[in-house]
């Protein structure tokens, strides 16, 4: 147990605690144990080369050096405000740029500069953007054009041009194969782009259909439970008070039956785009079933609760609906109850029922509670 813990107090403390920084230690970390075995194959092919042992180690030292460096950078953190976090670019030119000091120091060994080139730019085009690796596709065509242009200078004894025009026709080989690989590459990530953005809005449309009422654009009746649940949850562990009214269209049968279901569709939308508007922040209103809806009224206590219906109430009253060059008036009757401690969500609901039962009842129009929260009524407010 005590060994596990130190473990991963170790862990945390050589790779850190943050996600994107643990993954960029990770990555330069093994960019880095594989530069290290890079090196110590270089120089077993600098020994059957017989390079001066003097140049390979100061090459080595360096090189070791360069890929070092960044590890304990990114590690400090001050990587971070950059736009390459992970020194990704640094890493790729400067090992572009030892590879190709050490083609010119191998001597006869210097082939194996063309291996390390393919594992150096294999590692860059999975973790640059195209536009950058075509730079460093680029840098390193300059940096090997130099590198050629310095072996025939030097013109060593055992230097054999046709083996060289033939390094150089690799290094363009390599080099349009991965230009190859950098192209079809960009392409593959396009795609998966946009298919993950396709599913991204069809997961999206998924949510938004189960959720609600795709009529009224309103939370439907299995997502205001679900509010409802939670609002319930919340205040057995707070005491804000929160209120339920249910709305229901007034003779919206009629409306059905008179004008057809479009007008009737026309009416569900314009009500609820209505009272959602004078409700403003106070509540969610959704969707209960056919012409009835539901208001969940947050941190809302009742002199504030009977304003807001009877502002709702008052803009159902005042709209109209335009239709065939005719206007459809609407009222609503509203009932509302108030959660109390102890009480379940289905017990407040029952009371709003009863009390909407009441206000229709009553003759409609009106605002009906079912228990006696809201003082001092209107003429259109009663109490249950």
């Amino acid at each position: 147990m005590h060994e596990s813990a130190r473990f991963t107090a170790l862990k945390n403390w050589v790779l850190t605690t943050d996600r994107h920084q643990r993954i960029r230690m990770v990555m330069t970390g093994s960019a880095a144990v594989i530069a290290l075995g890079c090196i110590a194959i270089t120089n077993l092919a600098a020994v059957a080369g017989s390079t001066p042992a003097g140049w390979m180690l100061v090459w080595s030292l360096v090189t070791c050096m360069g890929f070092l460096v960044p590890l304990v950078v990114i590690r400090s953190g001050r990587t971070q405000h950059l736009r390459d976090p992970a020194l990704t670019q640094f890493q790729v030119r400067f090992a572009l740029l030892s590879n190709t000091v050490a083609y010119v120091l191998l001597g006869p060994a210097r082939g194996i500069s063309l291996v390390l080139l393919s594992l150096i730019m294999l590692f860059a085009v999975f973790d640059v953007s195209p536009r950058q690796m075509a730079a460093n596709i680029v840098y390193a065509l300059a940096l090997f054009g130099i590198a050629f242009a310095t072996v025939a200078w030097l013109d060593e004894p055992h230097r054999q041009p046709v083996v060289e025009g033939a390094y150089a026709a690799m290094v363009v080989i390599v080099l349009l194969g991965i230009t190859f690989v950098t192209v079809r590459l960009n392409k593959i990530r396009q795609r998966l782009k946009r298919q993950k953005n396709e599913l991204t809005e069809a997961l999206a449309q998924i949510q938004q259909l189960a959720t609600h009422d795709e009529l009224t654009g309103l939370p439907n009746r299995r997502h205001m439970m679900s509010v409802l649940e939670t609002e319930h949850l919340r205040s057995q562990r707070e005491a804000g008070p929160w209120m339920v009214a249910l709305l229901d269209i007034d003779l919206f049968k009629l409306v059905n039956d008179t004008h057809g279901h479009a007008v009737g569709d026309q009416v569900l939308q314009t009500f609820g785009a209505t009272v959602r508007e004078a409700v403003r922040a106070t509540g969610l209103l959704g969707r209960w079933g056919g012409e009835e809806f539901l208001l969940l009224l947050h941190n809302t206590h009742p002199g504030a609760a009977r304003t807001v219906l009877e502002r709702v109430r008052q803009a159902v009253h005042d709209c109209t609906v335009e239709t065939q060059g005719q206007q459809v008036r609407i009222t609503v009757s509203i009932g509302v109850a108030a959660y109390t401690k102890g009480a379940s969500v289905a017990q407040v609901l029952d009371h709003a029922d009863q009390a909407l039962y009441r206000a229709k009842s009553e003759g409609r129009n009106r605002v009906v509670e079912a228990m006696p929260l809201l003082a001092a009524a209107s003429p259109e407010v009663t109490v249950a």
